[in-house]
């Protein structure tokens, strides 16, 4: 019996899984319809769908499963049998570790998240290093010995849309000159040099990325091409060729691309030896693999534990209000926990803080907020975690808190990438005088706030404590409790107040409703430093003014999709 539930077991968890890649697919494959067509709109439907789709099949299917098997589903040596037949099936499959990560999302639903095995589930894969060898075309290659401009233009060419360039000679010209200007020497003249490119295109949001690489000497240069459509027409908006600027492009704070992937592995192996800066799970999440991108996360922060002795400390910042947030100074994640009772002046439950984040993360980021990973009962250590940290753990989270000898299992949490937060950031750059940095952190902190006000995005609690600064020195957003939609707010002005007195009484003199906003209070946020105030004012005093919240709700009401670019303005050609 055993064994014939085992082969249902598996059999059922394989046909939704290829029913989830199917349906994956079906939405990726129509990105290039939508970007030809300027459908901004239903490429933002289809990226949620896509999201959704996900979480849609794997809880049919493990509701499936429990109902075909009955309650002999829950006996756990059962599942260690389904894993064997699983491995089976998965022998001729090119998406292997995709599959392994499908199951274990079934057993993860079936079990409620305990149970958590390696004996019962793909903890580590059953095919680690394996390569998958397809023999697709994964990549285009081009010498440099046809000559710079024949090299560019024969690129185009392979890479060609259903709409027309709209110039394409201007648009050879500009890439040309820029490799000319930008690159060493060598490149544009050694006949030695070739240009690999990834034969799919990433489609995201308003933009088509061509991504390659240059080889030269010992050298590997990885470069971007961005596509925009006019009305119709396509051109190449600049080229990205600086490391760190492709790794923005490739951003946790960004949404997932779209784009065509036969063998995920093998176009991930290729990617990372591209984009060596991202990690694979990174990778794997920037095509929209979420999970994988979590699975593969998972496994390298155990290796990282076993390699590492540090211990896990509170998060450096002012403590929030209904989060405790903790960190490892060796790896670059924090870990985000539910306080068991918050502030007073937070008027918001659980499962509305469970909802925001999960907002976010269907949400188009717009490079400006952080995406989460959630985990539930994740073990740690015990020895790991200072007393510090324990005993703050235990004074406002214990109820997420599972503690023996030998471990702490965590409930429930959200894991995110670590940041400098920007108070601390400023003070820092207050404290050695560098103007500078207080300028370009205070104008970041005014664009996120705009930029996210674009994509209909309320931030609500606008602390500088609240937003993060990362190491490419752009700021984001990563406190999600008081998130909302812009166009659920009511932007309002401080009525006059009727006698000196009520301007002087601790509470205001005017009735608030629920969703209320009144922009002038942002005052107290630059109130701290004369720098930071003056500096605020001179770049975004207009935050402080109803009038420009209420023409950025008449522009997302509107239904216009404004264009917010992974790079600098400056560097987009002249239009």
């Amino acid at each position: 019996m055993i064994r014939q539930f085992s082969q249902r077991i598996a059999e059922e968890t394989l046909k939704h899984f290829v029913d989830y890649r199917v349906l994956f697919k079906e939405i990726t494959d129509m990105a290039q319809e939508r970007f030809e067509q300027a459908k901004w709109h239903e490429i933002q439907q289809a990226a949620v769908e896509r999201i959704d789709l996900y979480e849609k099949q794997s809880q049919a299917a493990a509701a499936e499963i429990i109902v075909l098997i009955g309650s002999c589903v829950y006996d756990e040596s059962l599942w260690s049998e389904a894993k064997a037949r699983y491995i089976d099936l998965l022998y001729k499959r090119d998406d292997f570790e995709l599959a392994e990560t499908f199951y274990n999302s079934i057993y993860c639903k079936v079990f409620t998240h305990h149970q958590l095995t390696n004996e019962h589930m793909f903890i580590r894969s059953s095919m680690a290093g394996r390569e998958v060898v397809s023999g697709d075309n994964i990549y285009h290659t081009y010498s440099m010995k046809q000559g710079l401009i024949a090299l560019i233009r024969q690129l185009l060419n392979d890479y060609s849309f259903n709409v027309p360039w709209e110039n394409k000679n201007k648009d050879i010209g500009n890439i040309a000159r820029y490799f000319q200007k930008n690159m060493p020497i060598n490149v544009v003249v050694d006949e030695a040099v070739t240009v690999e490119v990834v034969s799919s295109v990433f489609y995201r949001n308003k933009g088509a990325y061509i991504v390659g690489r240059i080889h030269f000497s010992n050298l590997e240069l990885p470069f971007i091409l961005p596509v925009l459509n006019n009305n119709g027409r396509v051109y190449i908006d600049t080229v990205i060729s600086d490391q760190d600027q492709v790794s923005v492009i490739f951003s946790f704070t960004r949404a997932y691309f779209m784009v065509d992937v036969n063998v995920p592995s093998e176009f991930i192996r290729f990617l990372h030896s591209l984009i060596p800066m991202k990690s694979i799970a990174e990778l794997y999440t920037s095509i929209g693999f979420y999970k994988q991108g979590k699975a593969e996360f998972y496994r390298d922060f155990v290796d990282h534990i076993d390699r590492s002795a540090d211990q896990f400390i509170i998060a450096p910042g002012i403590k929030g209000m209904v989060m405790t947030v903790f960190t490892l100074q060796s790896y670059p994640i924090v870990f985000k926990i539910i306080k068991d009772k918050f502030s007073s002046s937070k008027q918001i439950t659980r499962n509305m803080v469970h909802e925001r984040y999960q907002l976010v993360k269907r949400h188009d980021r717009v490079g400006r907020m952080a995406d989460t990973q959630e985990f539930t009962n994740l073990v740690f250590p015990r020895k790991r975690f200072s007393q510090a940290l324990l005993q703050e753990l235990q004074r406002v989270a214990q109820s997420s808190l599972l503690i023996d000898d030998e471990t702490v299992t965590i409930k429930h949490l959200w894991i995110e990438r670590r940041m400098t937060p920007l108070n601390i950031y400023l003070d820092e750059a207050l404290s050695r005088s560098d103007g500078a940095a207080v300028f370009h952190a205070l104008n970041e902190y005014g664009k996120a706030i705009k930029q996210l006000a674009a994509a209909n995005i309320f931030a609500g609690d606008m602390l500088f404590k609240n937003f993060g600064v990362t190491r490419h020195a752009r700021v984001v957003f990563y406190d999600y409790d008081e998130i909302m939609y812009l166009t659920d707010c009511n932007f309002r002005k401080i009525p006059a107040a009727m006698y000196p007195e009520q301007e002087m009484s601790a509470e205001p003199w005017y009735s608030v409703a629920a969703n209320d906003v009144f922009p002038e209070e942002f005052t107290i946020l630059i109130a701290c430093n004369a720098l930071v105030r003056k500096i605020f004012y001179e770049l975004h005093s207009d935050l402080l003014d109803v009038k420009f919240w209420k023409d950025m709700q008449q522009q997302v009401r509107s239904g216009q999709v404004v264009d917010i670019f992974p790079y600098r303005q400056a560097q987009r050609f002249p239009r």
